[in-house]
């Protein structure tokens, strides 16, 4: 009998093991998102448009809530003034690094040229974001909505050239962090087409809102 106890604890103990050596796994496991490839169905997003003018961009400010890498998400129907995190997948950077990046890459893919202040560049504006709301909202179980809200500000030197709030809303295919994500990149894309018309619009001598 003390072989089959001695026997029987050690299976025990290996099985506990296993186990949770298995839950330790699957819980550092986790997807993460960004927001994809630039949207290859705008071979020439800008044709006929006018130029864009080249702009030394500033970091994106977001809330402090935002300033990391978890995706969030609200359930209105459930508690409309809680945010709650998606347990297993992350951003591969905080959403106004993303949007920041996007910006770069979609001002390139239309002729123009951004630079990072950092950079030192003189004599070309400078662009400042405000990234007021980056949300994923939940009106049921199998339906939400994120939304991008920022405000923008063009400075030439010292003078404000323009300022202007931009919004833009995406209805997710699914209801999970993927679709979030997905949807967060096509509001993305069209609120960057609504910042690059504004800026091609502005004339460089004359401060407009």
């Amino acid at each position: 009998m003390t072989k089959f106890n001695a026997l029987l604890k050690a299976v025990l103990i290996m099985s506990i093991l296993v186990v949770t050596g298995g839950c330790a796994t699957s819980s550092a496991v986790r997807t993460q998102y960004d927001f994809g490839p630039l949207p290859s169905a705008i071979s020439n997003p800008r044709s006929g448009a006018r130029a864009l003018p080249a702009v030394s961009l500033a970091e994106v400010v977001a809330p402090a809530g935002l300033d990391n890498t978890m995706m969030l998400y609200r359930l209105a129907y459930a508690n409309d003034l809680q945010l709650r995190p998606y347990a297993n997948s992350r951003w591969t950077m905080s959403p106004s690094q993303l949007f920041s990046q996007r910006l770069k890459a979609r001002f390139g893919q239309a002729g123009g040229t951004v630079v990072s202040v950092s950079d030192g560049a003189i004599n070309i504006p400078v662009l400042r974001i405000e990234m007021d709301d980056f949300s994923q909202t939940f009106d049921s179980a199998s339906h939400s909505v994120v939304q991008i809200t920022l405000r923008a500000a063009i400075f030439n030197g010292r003078l404000l050239q323009g300022q202007k709030m931009f919004s833009r809303s995406a209805v997710a295919q699914t209801a999970d962090a993927a679709g979030g994500a997905r949807a967060f990149s096509t509001a993305s894309d069209a609120l960057i087409d609504d910042l690059m018309d504004w800026l091609a619009g502005l004339s460089p001598n004359k401060s407009r809102q």
